[in-house]
């Protein structure tokens, strides 16, 4: 990669990471994709605070989220699946229903790496990100190669507190900095 690095001298400061597979079909046993990124995550030393399958129906995938972005066990949410074209996929939306910001530089960076993998076929995906309540929030497509390359390439560096020049676990306390009294 290019000046990204990790800082020795910085302690290491577990982040609390949810997983959300959206399939109308899988099952935990058969859900290689979120079992790839609960993984990653505990071999990066975070916690994995809590793992769901739910169905391709909006509504619900957005509830989720705002129960998991209201809990104070959860620092992360990342979802896989429902990122594609097709009728039934609805994560992008149901993210999008939770935002208050959106993090559109990590689409950018995520389809440069797709597209150096996988070449024009990237532009069928809609992965994107964004913050609610004090939460990261990241849809990845629904295979285990764009959860490695998601998780590898991107997040397993910008969820190290670690990480220089800068990364996402050092601005947390300040996500909510708005709703404090001035």
């Amino acid at each position: 990669m290019s000046a990204s690095r990790i800082d020795e001298t910085r302690e290491f400061i577990p982040v609390r990471i949810a997983v959300l597979t959206v399939s109308d079909t899988r099952s935990l046993d058969e859900d290689k994709s979120g079992s790839t990124l609960a993984a990653r995550i505990e071999d990066s030393g975070h916690k994995l605070a809590d793992r769901r399958i739910i169905k391709d129906e909006r509504a619900e995938i957005s509830n989720l989220l705002r129960s998991w972005i209201a809990s104070p066990e959860i620092d992360v949410v990342i979802s896989t699946g429902g990122t594609g074209l097709t009728g039934r996929d609805v994560t992008v939306e149901a993210h999008f229903d939770v935002y208050e910001k959106e993090v559109e530089g990590f689409a950018a960076l995520f389809h440069m790496i797709s597209f150096n993998k996988i070449g024009t076929s990237t532009m069928q995906s809609r992965a994107c990100a964004g913050v609610a309540g004090g939460t990261y929030l990241f849809a990845l497509p629904g295979s285990p190669g764009a959860c490695k390359d998601g998780w590898d390439d991107i997040l397993k560096f910008q969820l190290d507190y670690r990480h220089r020049p800068c990364n996402l676990v050092e601005i947390m306390p300040r996500l909510e900095e708005h709703k404090r009294r001035k």
